[in-house]
This record gives structure tokens, sequence and C-alpha cells, in this order.
């Protein structure tokens, strides 16, 4: 049980770092000159890679759970 807590523990601080590079990447882009397109670009990326992260998370926390998902093996 004290595996559970501590993977719990784990993915929060992970979700809120994870939050605050969110964040500031968010407000830093606006700043750099970059060309629509690229822009445009590097925000699906972006959000891409936030949602790669998060079903990770998730399938973490599954893992800990007990509960096997036959699509990902991790």
């Amino acid at each position: 049980m004290s595996g559970l807590i501590g993977t719990l523990i784990g993915i929060i601080f992970a979700l809120i770092i994870l939050g605050i590079v969110w964040w500031a990447v968010q407000q830093l882009l606006p700043l750099i000159p970059i060309a629509e397109p690229f822009a445009t670009i590097i925000r699906v990326l972006m959000t891409v890679i936030l949602v790669l992260v998060v079903l990770w998370i998730i399938m973490v926390l599954l893992g800990a759970a007990g509960v096997r998902v036959p699509i990902f093996h991790g």
C-alpha cells in the first residue's frame, strides 16, 4: 500500500513540475520572433508531448493500482 502512496506523491510532483514548465513555455513563446507556421507547429508539438506525458503518468498510476493495459507494457 505504501508503494501506491509513493507513486501518487511522485505523480503529483511530476504534474506540478510539468504544469509549471508548460506555463513558462506558454509565457515565453510569444516573446520569440517566429514565423506563424512554425509557431503553430511548435504549439501543436508541445500539446502532443504534454498529452503523451499525461497518458504515461496515467499508465504508471494504473500499473501501481494493479490494472494492466495490454497496449502498453511499461
